[in-house]
């Protein structure tokens, strides 16, 4: 376990090492027997870990599902030391959703005073683009799970 975890979850490597220590036995029962300790096992460390970044436990995925198509990226980042490619990266998504949320705004703006629905669907459109906006930036300035 990381420290940041134990910080955040700090019963957590205990509870794996518990759970590690009964699932030995049982595995040299049969291949079934193995298969379910083994899933216990993965199962309380994945739900400790999401603990420790204050997430909820959903559940195991299956090999080969889908990751953010970020995440690689930020693994090139760690393992090169350079932020470059994922600064461009998040700065490209980020530039492309403002613009189309603006444009959207924009679009809108021109029939705004034509009827009252029109006038919703504007102040709507406006107030979802800097609610938007203001997301983003708390979420540029939230701690990460693991308290940094």
């Amino acid at each position: 376990m990381s420290q940041s975890c134990s910080r955040s979850y700090p019963d957590g490597e205990a509870e794996v090492r518990a759970t590690f220590a009964s699932v030995m036995p049982v595995r040299a029962i049969d291949d079934k027997a193995r298969a379910v300790a083994d899933r216990l096992f993965f199962e309380t460390v994945v739900r400790v870990h999401r603990a420790g970044e204050g997430a909820p436990y959903t559940g195991l995925r299956p090999a080969g599902t889908p990751v953010s198509p970020v995440i690689p990226i930020a693994e090139d980042a760690v393992a090169t030391g350079s932020a470059e490619r994922l600064i461009a990266y998040l700065s490209g998504v980020l530039g492309e959703e403002l613009s189309n949320r603006l444009g959207i705004v924009k679009a809108l703006a021109s029939d705004r005073d034509r009827s009252i629905a029109d006038g919703r669907q504007y102040v709507e459109a406006m107030e979802g683009f800097e609610v938007y906006s203001h997301s983003v930036l708390k979420a540029l300035h939230a701690q990460d799970g693991h308290g940094h």
